[in-house]
């Protein structure tokens, strides 16, 4: 049953402040003011968080349109939201999960849920895929788990539309479990792998094992498939005697099923045995002999893949209990097969002539295509909107009423020109598109006269006609289901680069943001370097995630950067660390703030405002750098008498936004009675300056290093550098980083040389007395592969292994040694460093630091920009 507005008083436990003008049923939840879709029927729930707080959001939702409001405390008044409805609880995030708890009460279906350390997204995915043919499935978007996405999730569920829920389950820390098995209230499970992450939460592994089973203990819970060659799981479902089916590849004692693996090429063969549990006397008659006889074959090779594949071919085989849901042997192969790896990730990319991309083409359901437009709104660029969607599969309504609300999403998020690729979605398109011509309302006539549509049947018709000159400066969504194939349209429409790719993970990027944020005191604002093209990770793209989670100010190296920001939309305060007299111009134009570091440049900048033409704006404020002890730039004591009478002179043409400094050592405990006596100094001679000016003004020293060890002087404001990045000088606090940049590259050849065989520029890779493997690689010193890497003082990895570099790195190539990688072939991925083989490592390696590897990258290395 729908649950309406007049329901949340007593359902959530709270008290009505104000009714709303129509009691609406509840359609939408949001969370974030800034993604604002369908406003019909929205519920917002106004969550409090460290660093956010839902209620200062309020008016601006209102003036979008939104009428429905779950809050936590009284506002101070109604007057301004008349015709809204609020409903006050003790605390939003509760009222969140009791709500999707009972909507998931209305449905009757069987419903799956996935945890563990890992995998669990690929499994959600996969499973979905293998069941698709026979199933209506809601699942997770992408990865969302949380205590917040799981919600989000379980209320896309439609009880008279869906057969069957997938949804994940991440944890924390304790107590989360219980929450979201309320909410998802699973009858299946599948239990992945129990890895380390997420270790600080819990005192020990039994204990965060027993707090992920929790999802799992409650009544009317029918089925857990797990692998029972994890020892500590396997025992734990035992003792609690969980109803389950065990696989296992060592014929563990317990275990329903045994997959015997053989690797075959790209690929893995299983051969299916039934164990003792159970399952073959459950089979109906004649089915066991034919499945213990069965082989199948896996697409994957890699341990990861396989292990996930296994856990999907054990539901399989367990549906086989029911003739309802059994297929043939052939059936199963032929889905198996059809698996791919899944691009979990939405990926901005750089197009021709001046666009952008963002690829999201590995599924096409509803609530994918809701996130992606969310994505795609909070891009700051300027220029059209662009969405080319494939038909809308998976959605389980019917061809006019999915539509529908396709079109109201893509209206929603102003999309300026839509790009429909498929039979279903070309018709609908056409039918509104005669509808509007024939009648309706002038106010439709005039939203659809905003939206330009076009459409093709297949993906075939739109490349034989797809012009990449027809796409100037704009941001384009590809939004496809798999089969449609749409990776040929992002090749087709994407900047040509070579096969060097720099990986910058947002995600990471936002996590790292959030460690440094949590230790701030309430009212610190952060500046955040993006210059140097954001330590190479690429300036607008991490400059706009920076936008969205409201950092207060940017800062860039030089004007240019500056002006480019702003030139891709960017709207945040931007403080220009090296402005030179001809650049002041440029900085009024495009209202960057310009460090000030000597009464030379000063001066400078006193003449510019005087000399301004009547009636042009002013000169931008500006930030005085005091010389503490960095002894690079700044005023230093000696200065301070001349500073402080320019501007006492000049208050009104000098305003001063904040005063800095530099600290020379806060990443090192060596020098720490340094760094206190630069802090001690920076107040001494700030409030010096306050004082001449009459006002305090922004205060800011700490860097990243100085953000963590010394917390005592934030000041009010502190400047995020190359920790953002998922590096600081000195590893104290590394490990609560997460790595934001992956540089990968393929190998295009490989060679077995004989004995005494030189390799390379001046035969520098010294010949060997055997016989040894060489894989050339497409990167170079061109692409910032430093050439201090040359003759084994570089590695990369490939299949997980260590390569070291042999002879010289040359412009665009380098030769690794393979000898001890015999699977590596031409095309295969090689990582320069990532996971497994970090920066401060090869900064090691070469004697240098860890900033240099990372804006060394060069720009013509192609960036790509992946979130969940």
């Amino acid at each position: 049953m729908p649950i309406r507005f007049s329901n949340l008083p007593a359902l959530l436990g709270g008290t009505l402040l104000q009714a709303p003008a129509t009691d609406a049923t509840i359609a939408t939840l949001l969370l974030d003011s800034r993604r604002v879709g369908l406003t019909e029927g929205a519920l917002f729930f106004a969550l409090r968080g460290p660093h956010h707080d839902g209620h200062h959001h309020l008016a601006a939702l209102y003036a979008k349109g939104v009428r429905l409001f779950v809050v936590s405390h009284a506002l101070a008044s109604l007057e301004p939201f008349a015709g809204a409805g609020f409903v006050l609880v003790p605390a939003a995030l509760a009222a969140l999960q009791t709500l999707a708890a009972a909507h998931r009460g209305t449905f009757q279906r069987p419903v799956w849920a996935i945890t563990g350390s890992n995998g669990k997204t690929i499994v959600k995915e996969w499973l979905a895929q293998l069941l698709a043919p026979d199933e209506d499935i809601c699942r997770s978007p992408k990865s969302y788990n949380s205590q917040i996405g799981v919600p989000l999730s379980v209320w896309e569920l439609a009880p008279g539309r869906h057969t069957l829920g997938i949804f994940e389950a991440g944890i924390s820390e304790r107590g989360e479990m219980a929450r979201l098995a309320r909410i998802i209230a699973p009858t299946h499970g599948i239990f992945t792998t129990l890895g380390t992450a997420h270790d600080a939460g819990f005192a020990s592994e039994g204990e965060k094992l027993a707090e992920k089973l929790t999802l799992f203990e409650r009544p009317g819970f029918e089925l857990l498939v797990y692998c029972a060659d994890q020892p500590a799981v396997h025992a734990a479902v035992q003792a609690r005697a969980l109803p389950a089916l065990a696989w296992t590849r060592h014929a563990v004692p317990g275990a329903a099923l045994r997959f015997r693996l053989k690797p075959t090429g790209a690929g893995t063969t299983v051969r299916v045995r039934l164990g003792e549990a159970g399952l073959a006397q459950s089979l109906p008659a004649g089915q066991p002999a034919l499945l213990a006889a069965t082989r199948f074959t896996l697409p994957f090779a890699d341990e990861p893949s396989v292990e996930n594949a296994l856990h999907c071919l054990a539901v399989l085989l367990w549906r086989q209990l029911d003739p309802a849901t059994a297929l043939a042997p052939a059936e199963i192969q032929r889905r198996l097969l059809r698996l791919q790896p899944v691009a979990m990730r939405l990926e901005r990319k750089q197009g021709r002539h001046g666009c952008y991309l963002l690829d999201d083409t590995y599924n096409n359901d509803l609530a994918g295509l809701a996130l992606a437009l969310d994505a795609l709104s909070r891009q700051a660029r300027p220029g059209g909107r662009t969405l080319i969607l494939s038909d809308v599969l998976e959605s389980g309504l019917s061809g006019p009423a999915l539509y529908a609300r396709v079109l109201a999403l893509v209206r929603a998020h102003g999309i300026t020109r839509l790009i429909g690729v498929g039979e279903e979605l070309s018709y609908e398109l056409r039918v509104k598109s005669e509808e509007l011509r024939i009648g309706v309302s002038e106010t439709a006539k005039d939203q659809q006269s905003q939206l330009l549509t076009q459409t093709y049947p297949t993906t075939e018709a739109l490349l034989a006609d797809l012009r990449p000159t027809d796409f100037q400066n704009e941001t384009i969504l590809i939004k496809g289901a798999r089969r449609f194939g749409f990776e040929r349209v992002v090749a087709a429409l994407q900047q040509l680069q070579h096969g060097t790719v720099l990986e910058v993970n947002l995600d990471a990027l936002t996590h790292n943001l959030q460690y440094y944020r949590q230790r701030l005191r309430p009212g610190t604002k952060l500046m955040v370097m993006v210059k140097a093209f954001a330590y190479g990770s690429g300036s607008y793209e991490v400059a706009s995630l920076l936008q969205f989670q409201r950092a207060d100010y940017l800062a860039v190296a030089y004007p240019d950067e500056g002006q480019q920001l702003r030139e891709n939309g960017i709207s945040l305060p931007i403080m220009v660390l090296n402005p030179g007299p001809d650049s002041f111009e440029q900085l009024r134009r495009y209202r960057l703030e310009p460090e000030i570091y000597s009464l030379e440049r000063l001066h400078d900048y006193l003449q510019a405002a005087q000399e301004a033409p009547t009636g042009t704006a002013p000169l931008p404020p500006l930030h005085l750098k005091l010389d503490t002890g960095m002894r690079r730039l700044g005023f230093d004591e000696n200065d301070l008498g001349a500073l402080l009478e320019l501007l006492a002179a000049h208050r009104a043409q000098l305003p001063v936004a904040s005063l800095m400094t530099h600290l020379a050592a806060a990443d090192d405990p060596a020098h720490d009675d340094f760094t206190r006596q630069q802090l001690s100094t920076f107040q001494r001679m700030a409030a010096a300056v306050e004082a001449v000016l009459g006002r305090p003004v922004l205060k800011h020293a700490l860097n990243s290093a100085g953000i963590r060890r010394f917390p005592e002087a934030q000041f009010d404001m502190v400047r995020l550098g190359v920790g953002l990045y998922g590096v600081e000088a000195g590893d104290e606090g590394s490990h609560n980083l997460l790595p934001v940049s992956t540089l990968r590259t393929t190998v295009s050849q490989v060679k077995t040389l004989p004995a005494d065989t030189t390799v390379g520029y001046g035969r520098r890779g010294a010949a060997t007395a055997h016989e040894r493997r060489l894989a050339t690689l497409a990167i170079g010193y061109a692409d910032g592969y430093d050439r201090r890497f040359s003759a084994g003082a570089g590695l990369v990895l490939l299949h997980g292994r260590r390569a070291p570099v042999v002879g010289s790195v040359c412009m665009d190539m380098v030769m690794v040694d393979v000898t001890d990688i015999p699977e590596t072939q031409p095309g295969d991925v090689a990582i320069i460093f990532g996971e497994g083989l970090t920066i401060n490592e090869l900064a090691e390696r070469i004697g240098t630091i860890p900033y240099e590897i990372l804006t060394n990258v060069s720009e013509r290395v192609k960036r790509v920009f992946v979130s969940e």
